[in-house]
């Protein structure tokens, strides 16, 4: 994959030039993650590169935003509970402490995961499994892209 994408997620995606988009969401684009040591995660991006919080958008916009996080986050439970029968829950968080834009993480989480992260958030895995290229995004994870996407396409 290219990374020029990498650059401007939103602008890319709405060229329709970033490869990670699943679908184009009422407020916002369903992106599968770069990095996929928990399999399935995914991210709800705004559809407005300007839009930093969500008190940025008004009423009507922000529940839009929050009924896709919503949509995501079961399309993700959903394949996971068919591809994976140690699939626990999904993780849904807005930290928005790294990029500039609002959007919205939605974490897998699963009973085979280390004793000491299952309790735990994400974000306290070690830093290697964020960097390790075993767990990049690619061709392998073309079944995973493909069930998530076939869930949003019942949900919606």
């Amino acid at each position: 994959m290219d990374g020029d994408w990498r650059r401007d997620r939103i602008g890319s995606a709405l060229r329709c030039t970033n490869p990670t988009v699943l679908r184009r969401l009422e407020a916002g684009f369903a992106v599968i993650g770069d990095v996929q040591f928990l399999p399935g995660y995914c991210v709800l991006l705004v559809d407005d590169p300007a839009v930093g919080r969500l008190s940025d958008m008004d009423k009507d916009r922000r529940t839009a935003f929050l009924a896709d996080m919503d949509l995501l986050g079961e399309a993700v439970e959903r394949a996971c509970t068919r591809l994976d029968p140690d699939f626990r829950r999904v993780n849904l968080e807005i930290l928005g402490n790294t990029d500039p834009y609002l959007h919205a993480h939605v974490w897998p989480r699963f009973s085979w995961e280390p004793p000491a992260h299952v309790g735990r958030p994400v974000w306290l895995y070690p830093r290697e499994r964020w960097d390790d290229e075993r767990y990049a995004l690619g061709p392998r994870h073309d079944g995973l892209r493909a069930a998530i996407g076939e869930e949003l396409d019942r949900l919606a």
